[in-house]
């Protein structure tokens, strides 16, 4: 049976360097059988956690906004891939965001086990993207079934379209390939 394949685009810029991560992660799943779908939060209507644990005793956010529908696709999904440009050395703040809405997952019977972190920066430097691995590991550690399955670095990329012919963009595809054969 096809895996189920969620990438999470948060970059909220056009032609963004970390959403062409994203689609290399999407057309590998794809290629390799999955059904795969990305939903990016342009656009996308998305309040901040207000901490009431309302989602414990609904099964789901209260906040009536896009992240409820985007957390029922991550509850579903067999594998996620959340792509984000990192500012200030650290995951877009929509990513995080997001990822405190879906509250209502930690006691749900979600599907995830695979979770993969795609990211794009002006810095080159290999350990820049270290704290939003950090940031989502510490997500991904409350989900006992769930673990980063692998993670891109796209370094030196800042202006859109910057990511072009650079080898990330393979890896991406690649990983998102795997997915499928694994």
């Amino acid at each position: 049976m096809p895996k189920n394949v969620l990438v999470i685009s948060t970059s909220l810029r056009a032609n963004s360097n970390s959403e062409a991560l994203a689609d290399a992660f999407l057309n590998g799943a794809q290629s390799a059988g999955c059904n795969a779908e990305k939903v990016t939060l342009k656009g996308k209507t998305m309040a901040f956690c207000r901490g009431c644990l309302a989602c414990h005793r609904l099964g789901r956010c209260a906040i009536d906004d896009d992240a409820v529908a985007i957390a029922e696709k991550m509850r579903r999904a067999d594998a996620i891939a959340f792509a984000t440009p990192i500012y200030y050395y650290e995951m877009s703040g929509q990513m995080k965001t997001l990822l405190d809405r879906c509250n209502s997952l930690y006691f749900s019977d979600y599907a995830f086990r695979s979770i993969y972190l795609l990211t794009a920066a002006a810095e080159e430097e290999r350990d820049v993207p270290e704290r939003a691995i950090s940031g989502l590991t510490g997500w991904i550690d409350c989900f006992e079934k769930a673990a980063l399955a692998g993670t891109v670095f796209a370094g030196g990329v800042n202006d859109a379209g910057d990511i072009n012919g650079r080898p990330a963009l393979e890896e991406a595809f690649s990983m998102g390939r795997s997915v499928g054969e694994s």
